[in-house]
């Protein structure tokens, strides 16, 4: 919801023209009490991915874990966007191209399904360029990035790994990974990502 975001959305199909206010399942209309509410639904929707992850068959599991995280508060959870975005004057991908762009990501995951789960280096990196894709894609209208986080980590765990973007009291490692994702730095990324990624304890 940060104001340096810019959405091409002249008949209102997401927002309240009155207050400017995402339309909600709950008819919230102040941006705050929005936040809030959208904060605790998520973190308990991020909770149950934890304990029974989905799995990441495609690009189609990313619309699958938008859906459950986001579903309590909006009815287009899981649905591609269907407006435009930038943000500080760089546009994200046009909504009419997300076809090709899903293909193309699809070919990645599948690239990166066929790495041996000990090869934590080709792991970084094809991670991080999944997400670097997949955040210049911006499939939706908002919770792009925690829906991301989630679809990274949710790969992450396929390979017997955990991978945490956001870990408690570590504003260091988030400002990395927001500098990554907003400049495109898929080796900043990959070496956030393999300084984060460990096995499973057994």
């Amino acid at each position: 919801m940060s104001d340096s975001y810019k959405y091409i959305d002249p008949e209102y199909i997401y927002t309240d023209p009155r207050t400017g206010i995402l339309r909600n399942l709950e008819n919230i209309t102040d941006e705050n009490i929005l936040v809030f509410a959208e904060s605790g639904a998520v973190a308990k929707r991020v909770q149950e991915l934890y304990e029974k992850p989905i799995k990441v068959v495609g690009i189609s599991s990313l619309l699958n874990i938008h859906q459950h995280l986001f579903q309590d508060i909006y009815a287009w959870a899981g649905k591609p966007r269907t407006v435009n975005i930038s943000k500080n004057g760089k546009p994200f991908f046009k909504g009419e191209r997300f076809d090709m762009a899903f293909q193309y990501i699809d070919r990645l995951i599948a690239e990166y399904k066929a790495i041996h789960r000990n090869n934590k280096a080709e792991i970084a990196k094809k991670l991080a360029e999944i997400l670097d894709n997949v955040n210049f894609l911006h499939p939706f209208r908002e919770g792009n990035g925690r829906a991301q986080r989630e679809f990274i980590r949710l790969l992450a765990l396929e390979k017997g790994m955990t991978l945490n973007f956001t870990p408690t009291d570590n504003i260091v490692i988030y400002d990395r990974y927001m500098q990554g994702t907003i400049n495109s730095d898929v080796e900043l990324l990959t070496e956030l990502i393999y300084e984060l990624i460990s096995n499973q304890s057994k």
